[in-house]
């Protein structure tokens, strides 16, 4: 099981008191915000008390902020179209072909390397983003296709409720597609992980078989 803090409007001087207590995955829902608050961690966004430090983007990603995606994140949550992995993937093979020079080197590796995770609007709320589950095999075999990105697994958001419940059949339909895509793909059983649960509903998401929890007002209190 993966914890990611999110750190949406959280303080650097926060991050930094997370990071002393042991917290080494962090998540930000956007790019602009993720650059500032690595830029005011310094040395500290990469490693703190000899751990490595990583940082997940889980908000929605515009093609047109790619490049500074791949300088910044070691995952991608919110993989939601061919266009965007393909954007992505050119983008780390230009910086792996020695093309432009990253100015801050990730902290698993110098690798020009990406893990992703594809979105899939499980729900049918037209608000949310991801792929629909019937275009999920198409996107991870173009996923697959990229030497650069590493398909993780899968990702939802469910609709909001205050009854954490209401969000199981989402899970649990995103647990069975993770299952179906795996054997239609290739991969090994196992290989493929899940991330959906966020503080109100994060139990519930373990208990259908999450592997990633994305959790920022548990931890951080409520968002100014």
């Amino acid at each position: 099981m993966t914890l990611v803090a999110v750190t949406k409007t959280v303080p650097a001087e926060l991050i930094r008191q997370a990071m002393a207590l042991g917290l080494v995955e962090f998540g930000e829902n956007r790019v602009q915000e993720a650059r500032d608050k690595l830029a005011a961690l310094g040395a500290q966004a990469r490693q703190h008390d000899g751990h490595p430090i990583r940082w997940h983007l889980v908000g929605r990603l515009q093609r047109n902020k790619a490049r500074h995606a791949v300088e910044l994140f070691d995952a991608i949550h919110s993989i939601d179209s061919a266009e965007l992995a393909t954007e992505l993937e050119r983008r780390l093979a230009n910086w792996a072909g020695g093309s432009r020079q990253r100015h801050e080197p990730r902290a698993t590796s110098g690798e020009a390397t990406l893990d992703v995770f594809i979105q899939v609007h499980v729900t049918g709320e037209p608000t949310k983003s991801g792929c629909r589950p019937q275009d999920t095999e198409a996107l991870a075999d173009v996923v697959l296709d990229c030497p650069h990105l590493r398909l993780k697994g899968l990702m939802t958001i469910p609709p909001f409720s205050h009854d954490p419940k209401h969000a199981r059949p989402h899970f649990r339909r995103l647990a069975e597609l993770r299952d179906t895509l795996t054997r239609a793909v290739g991969q090994p059983f196992g290989s493929m992980k899940l991330s959906m649960g966020m503080s109100g509903d994060f139990e519930v998401a373990i208990e259908e078989g999450a592997d990633v929890i994305r959790i920022g007002t548990a931890l951080f209190g409520e968002r100014t």
